[in-house]
């Protein structure tokens, strides 16, 4: 590999943990967003929470939730990992 394949892979390194940074900023507003409607949602009288409402705002809050563990799953210290792996070859 040469010198300037090596600089483009340094910068995409930069680049993942540029966007696991912003990742984690998204991460930590879902986060308060979805705090925010359960809070709701435990505040509801129990009537409200098993009405179409209540379940609406849960499938909601489920569904924040299932964002914030996409986010968990992304492995970006395999990515930065494979990257520098790669300039060594």
């Amino acid at each position: 590999m040469n010198k300037e394949t090596r600089k483009s892979i340094s910068a995409l390194v930069d680049q993942a943990d540029e966007l696991r940074g912003k990742l984690e900023d998204l991460k930590s507003e879902i986060e308060t967003i979805r705090d925010e409607e359960q809070e709701k949602f435990d505040n509801m009288p129990e009537g409200f929470q098993n009405a179409e409402r209540g379940e609406q705002m849960q499938a909601g809050i489920e569904a924040l939730e299932a964002a914030i563990e996409a986010i968990d799953q992304m492995d970006f210290d395999e990515v930065v990992g494979q990257l520098n792996a790669a300039t060594e070859g």
